[in-house]
């Protein structure tokens, strides 16, 4: 029979864990639970690391975390510090004995790995907070005494509230400016712990993660090349649910998905013989070699959680997250700092995102939203909320497809940023604009259908989008000042070809350099050197244009009104997040095509077609919402059922 343990503050780890005889710790319960088991813990602050010893045997016979209903249950990855001693002003400090921290010392740590963009000074795994909210690390003890704003963080003035760390052989010292708060008057905690939730090794599978506060915990960077260390995470493994969390404060990634340590961990920084992209080839090839597949690795849920204030990364994953469904997520502030970057950051970041399906997420206020990062393959990206997202709300890169990206709603100044081919964008409301870039010098995987199997290996020459019964509102008021001075340079690789002037295109205006299907590209090409340079065929057509978003050059049933300038604004209201526009009567006349997996063709690399993920056909006839569209006649956008004129419509929840 399965076992039932309860956890409370009040409890002792030599009770039998009833619930009138609870265990003390959560990991008394965590080292003793078997498959089918249930661990129900009570309200409290629980200061330890959980690392699960077992796992599940199926999705019927899993183990259970979950915090007592009604219940606030916080796992924490910080202490409380008290001893707190004036040295002038408003800076503190501290001193704490090495062996607080037991083994690791996030003061001692450093942040690095693949493609980590440090600024060119060091970073340590350790924060500071106050009441919850962490403050900024400084490079030196006068950055503590003299503070001055960091003026690329979200939050400039807040930045003062600093902190600095000395690490000698036995103690820890820590100097803190805490401006206008008095440490004795508030809760000053400090990261202890890499890990809230995480087990140790590798394969502890069919675990639950229900109703927790997860926080203050000091994961290291996470590339697609190293382990990707995260506050909570399965670490390869098959079958996790992570559910109604608040996961916050992670010093680099809230929920890791992603790849254990075996096939590779940071080649390109400590051994230097092979450049990034040809080691992550590498980590993909080791894996399959070890037995990455669909039966093993992934097919993990991650759904209802509110993730915010981490540096790197709300969700990331490589490899490990195959297979996948991330939906109805809230995730903001993910980046908010911006004292350190590298090529890994985001809302949510993917690599190899096989078949996943990532569906009204709500994401804003991070520095990108979604990022699908090489072998974006069957992945489904659909009925998503993303603004305020400071370099684009999607980028898709060096992928081949076939993906899909409909009933979103992108408000960002860039929406999407492509630097692949094999994508459908159906029904999405863009309210900035897209660019487009090929690669011709990265070779990158395409699978077989619905398996981790690699078929073959490519560059992304361009093209091969399809773009139907979209609005496209061109630049939106709010964003021109932004865009007078944005640095285009930033959202490029080296190895992008981009146009030679670097402007940025509106609408699908860089797509004109593509044929269309009807101009029989391929019998046009007679040299090697004229395919080398070929362009795929764009597949366009009934989608909506106003002010200055460009149509593509053959668009059948497309309407543009570069006269129209249409204010699509986001508000934030008590009850909830409204979006309203005025589109006056255009959305009824655009003659909108149903779009279906016979439509859509053969994505051209993988030479597969846009279908679901058990194989059966896709037919997109739902709207963000989820309302079923009208067959033969849908709205264009993502909205069904609209009248004309003004709107204003509840988008999200708060």
């Amino acid at each position: 029979m399965a076992n039932h343990f309860h956890v409370s503050p009040n409890g002792c780890d030599t009770y039998s864990g009833t619930e009138t005889r609870p265990f003390k710790t959560i990991q008394k319960a965590a080292g003793l639970a078997m498959a089918g088991d249930t661990i129900t813990v009570h309200e409290g602050i629980y200061r330890e690391y959980v690392n699960p010893i077992n796992g599940g045997t199926g999705e019927n016979e899993r183990i259970t975390y979950e915090a007592a209903p009604g219940e606030k249950v916080v796992i924490s990855g910080g202490e409380v510090i008290t001893d707190w001693n004036k040295v002038e002003g408003s800076v503190y400090k501290t001193v704490i004995p090495n062996s607080f921290f037991g083994d690791f010392n996030p003061y001692k740590e450093v942040v690095w790995g693949d493609w980590f963009k440090s600024l060119e000074r060091i970073f340590h795994l350790g924060e500071v907070y106050i009441d919850g909210k962490s403050l900024f690390e400084a490079a030196s003890l006068d950055g503590v005494m003299n503070p001055v704003p960091f003026s690329e963080a979200r939050e400039p003035e807040w930045s003062l509230h600093s902190w600095y760390s000395e690490v000698d052989d036995e103690n820890t010292t820590i100097y803190a400016n805490f401006g206008e708060f008095d440490p004795s008057e508030h809760t000053i905690e400090i990261n202890v712990r890499k890990f809230c939730f995480w087990p140790e090794k590798t394969g502890v599978n069919y675990i639950t993660v229900r109703g927790f506060h997860l926080t203050m915990a000091a994961p290291n960077w996470a590339p697609p090349t190293a382990l990707q260390e995260g506050l909570i995470g399965p670490h390869w493994s098959k079958g996790w649910i992570i559910e109604y969390n608040e996961i916050s404060n992670a010093k680099n990634s809230g929920i890791s998905l992603g790849k254990e340590i075996a096939t590779g961990h940071n080649e390109w920084v400590l051994v230097g013989t092979k450049q990034g992209t040809q080691r992550e080839r590498d980590v993909i090839m080791n894996a399959l070699h070890m037995g990455w597949s669909k039966e093993t690795i992934g097919s993990h849920i991650v759904r209802n959680n509110v993730i915010h204030d981490c540096e790197q990364t709300g969700i990331c994953g490589h490899l490990g997250e195959v297979f996948s469904q991330i939906y109805n997520n809230h995730i903001y502030n993910i980046h908010h700092k911006r004292m350190f970057n590298g090529a890994e950051v985001g809302g949510i970041k993917l690599h190899a995102s096989l078949d996943c399906q990532i569906r009204n997420n709500h994401i804003h206020n991070c520095d990108r939203g979604l990022w699908m990062d090489w072998q974006t393959q069957g992945t489904r990206i659909s009925g998503n909320l993303l603004y305020d997202n400071d370099t684009e709300d999607l980028f898709v890169e060096v992928s081949h497809g076939p993906y899909v990206v409909d009933n979103n709603i992108m408000l960002s100044m860039k929406n999407v940023r492509d630097l692949s081919q094999g994508g459908a964008y159906v029904n999405n409301l863009f309210a900035g604009f897209i660019s487009w870039a090929r690669v011709t010098n990265r070779f990158t995987p395409y699978h077989y259908a619905h398996e981790t199997g690699v078929h073959g290996f490519m560059t992304i020459i361009g093209g091969d989008d399809r773009y139907y019964n979209n609005i496209f509102t061109g630049t939106q008021p709010e964003n021109v000042e932004k865009e007078k001075n944005i640095d285009t340079s930033s959202w490029l690789h080296a190895d992008a070809n981009l146009l030679e002037d670097g402007s940025v295109p509106k609408g699908l205006a860089l797509y004109n350099e593509c044929p269309t299907d009807e101009e029989n590209w391929f019998e046009k090409l007679h040299t090697v050197d004229e395919f080398a340079d070929a362009r795929l065929p764009m597949h366009c057509g009934s989608n909506l244009y106003f002010n200055d978003a460009e149509p593509y050059r053959k668009e059948p049933g497309t309407l543009v009104f570069p006269d129209e300038k249409p204010v699509v604004k986001i508000s934030e209201e008590e009850d909830g997040v409204y979006l309203e526009f005025d589109f006056g009567n255009r959305l009824s006349q655009v003659e909108t095509v149903t779009i279906t997996t016979d439509f859509l063709g053969i994505a051209f690399e993988p030479e597969l077609p846009y279908e679901r993920p058990d194989g059966t056909p896709l037919c997109i006839e739902s709207d963000f919402f989820g309302n079923v569209r009208p067959a033969g006649k849908m709205t264009v956008g993502p909205f069904e059922g609209l009248c004309d004129g003004a709107q204003k419509i509840k988008v999200a929840k708060r």
